[in-house]
């Protein structure tokens, strides 16, 4: 399955859902659905009422993980915080991929949401995501590495060994599981991708950990966090992998809500994220132990990483 049908089909996917009318209005990239009349890049409050959204129930979504219904506890103590400050009842969606997860926010029917950095901009740009905050240490915004991976017992101990082989990618939204270290593999390497190696897609992180260390998968690009919590829990053991690449930082998830939110809800779900005591959360912090709170975020500035790595891949956030 080419990465171009892949694209096209999460995009078209992503068309789902009532179809607002075309405002003439400032919007740079985003959908003809949205608006952008501050120029931060994300899309405006509608200006119609009849837009804008006042569930009684807030759902609320983390991006696609290896174990859905895990996560649903572990942030059970976060959602009854947000309940609290917003009045509102909330409730976890399980979502299995990313592209169920932004259909679901661009038709209206999930509110809030825990979008991967390399789904954030097109999450903004075709669903009206609004990033509002980020995990955070006590230096700042959280990140993560990409990180190629190849079975321990593999040949391979360098990139340029990866040549002829079938690299697992995750999906074609995934910056660190697809878009950055295709660039990486092109611009650093010169490797292209379904030329000098073959590619495929796993659908989750997880999948790709696991597939190279059972020796499924030739070789894997994934968020490096992960192999370790992972390693942590007793899901793999890391000595069946190699790590043979190392990329720089990369923003991690961000979380925010959809544009069409009451402006004095969202402000609420705003609060509620900078105002949780996140260190008192013992399943929260188990899964991340090197996050202490959540920070704003600016999505112009802390996710232009993302974008120029989009721009360099080719992908263009039409919606179509």
């Amino acid at each position: 399955m080419t990465r171009v049908w892949m694209t096209a089909l999460l995009l078209t996917a992503l068309m789902g859902g009532t179809a607002q009318a075309a405002e003439d209005c400032p919007r740079g990239s985003l959908d003809a659905k949205y608006c952008d009349r501050n120029n931060d890049m994300v899309a405006d409050t509608p200006t119609d009422e009849g837009d804008i959204l006042d569930p009684k129930t807030i759902i609320f979504s983390y991006t696609p993980i290896e174990d859905p219904a895990m996560w649903s506890d572990v942030w059970a103590r976060f959602l009854g915080h947000m309940e609290k400050v917003t009045g509102k009842k909330v409730t976890f969606f399980q979502v299995q991929n990313y592209s169920a997860q932004l259909e679901a926010m661009r038709s209206g029917r999930l509110h809030v949401a825990g979008v991967n950095a390399g789904s954030t901009p097109v999450a903004v740009n075709c669903a009206g995501f609004v990033p509002a905050t980020q995990l955070g240490t006590p230096q700042g915004p959280w990140g993560y590495t990409m990180e190629i991976i190849v079975p321990a017992s593999s040949p391979a101990k360098q990139v340029s060994d990866l040549k002829g082989k079938t690299i697992a990618f995750v999906s074609p939204t995934s910056a660190t599981g697809f878009k950055a270290p295709t660039v990486i593999l092109k611009n650093k390497f010169g490797l292209e991708v379904d030329k000098d190696y073959q590619s495929r897609f796993t659908g989750k992180h997880e999948t790709s950990i696991i597939g190279v260390a059972n020796d499924d998968y030739e070789a894997a690009a994934v968020a490096g966090d992960l192999i370790l919590r992972m390693n942590e829990r007793k899901v793999i053991d890391a000595k069946k992998l190699r790590i043979i690449y190392v990329s720089d930082v990369f923003p991690g998830t961000a979380f925010g809500y959809t544009n069409r939110l009451k402006p004095e809800l969202a402000a609420k779900i705003r609060e509620a994220f900078l105002t949780y005591d996140f260190e008192n959360d013992p399943k929260l912090k188990r899964e991340l132990p090197d996050v202490t709170r959540f920070v704003p975020t600016d999505y112009k500035a802390a996710f232009q990483m993302i974008r120029d790595i989009d721009s360099q891949s080719g992908v263009k956030y039409d919606c179509k």
